[in-house]
């Protein structure tokens, strides 16, 4: 919740009129994240006190992984739910260091809604191939957005933060506007 391009993107949204929420959860366990993550989903979804008309969930790394499966999760348990307006993943973990014969799309092949991906050219945990691969098999409309050399922390060598967090801030506003004038028409 507290990693520097999760604040930066949220005050980023926040300063363009996005209500965002950040949450964390103390299980470093993919089923206990999913879990938590469902809950404020649900939370959300019967708030009186914000009456939203949808979400978009976004998350880095395990949090990503985590917000995939809370919406394939939904989407099996109820029919046409459209709370979820898409899914934004920074960093996603598609595969162990080292370990690109297991895959982590289980999730992401199920889902129907817009999905952003923003990696690193050089994320020892999503090689490009194998995400652009995993990408073309997906049912959801997709857009991934690579960024120049960085790693999986998203450092760049030759970059500052604050320039990577400005393209990561930059893309993920101008995509969550892009979806909703889609939704519009």
């Amino acid at each position: 919740m507290n990693f520097p391009h999760l604040v930066s993107l949220a005050a980023h949204l926040a300063s363009h009129g996005v209500l965002c929420l950040r949450f964390t959860c103390k299980g470093l366990n993919i089923a206990y994240r999913t879990k938590a993550f469902k809950a404020v989903v649900e939370y959300l979804k019967l708030s009186k006190d914000y009456r939203l008309s949808g979400v978009f969930l976004a998350g880095r790394s395990m949090g990503s992984r985590a917000a995939a499966s809370v919406i394939r999760h939904l989407s099996q348990e109820e029919e046409e739910d459209d709370f979820i307006h898409g899914l934004i993943c920074l960093s996603y973990p598609l595969h162990r260091p080292k370990l690109q014969s297991k895959l982590r799309d289980e999730d992401l092949l199920f889902i129907s809604c817009p999905v952003l991906f923003v990696s690193g050219s050089a994320d020892e945990m999503c090689e490009k191939q194998l995400l652009e691969g995993v990408a073309s098999k997906m049912k959801a409309p997709k857009k991934i957005h690579w960024i120049d050399k960085a790693n999986h922390g998203m450092a760049v060598k030759g970059r500052t933060t604050d320039d990577v967090m400005e393209e990561i801030n930059t893309q993920v506003f101008s995509w969550i506007r892009e979806n909703i004038e889609l939704e519009d028409r």
